[in-house]
């Protein structure tokens, strides 16, 4: 996957957009991601005991990875991510940034 976690992203689509955040967790088999304070949704949890108030909780969800743009942390914008092979002993391929060519960590 081209977003991994730590990385910073600006949503492109959805109730969230043009919001940015980190990467919390990422779901490489169902292509999602899950973003601090970006898709919180409320979710009602009933009494766990007798007398207890059932309550509505907000919780984080995962969206689709299409649905975000990766910040570049060299150039400060919204890119695409693309792969180069680069040699130091054994070769190795790193991710890069699409408008200003530079590697991302």
């Amino acid at each position: 996957m081209k977003i991994k976690s730590g990385d910073t992203i600006l949503v492109i689509s959805g109730k969230d957009k043009k919001k940015t955040g980190k990467v919390v967790q990422v779901f490489p088999e169902a292509k999602k991601i899950m973003v601090e304070n970006i898709n919180i949704v409320k979710k009602h949890v009933k009494p766990k005991r007798s007398g207890e108030k059932g309550q509505k909780v907000e919780v984080p969800r995962a969206f689709n990875i299409s649905n975000a743009k990766l910040i570049c942390p060299k150039c400060k914008k919204p890119t695409r991510v693309g792969y180069t092979l680069v040699k130091k002993g054994k070769e190795k391929k790193v991710r890069t940034c699409k408008k200003c060519k530079q590697e991302i960590e």
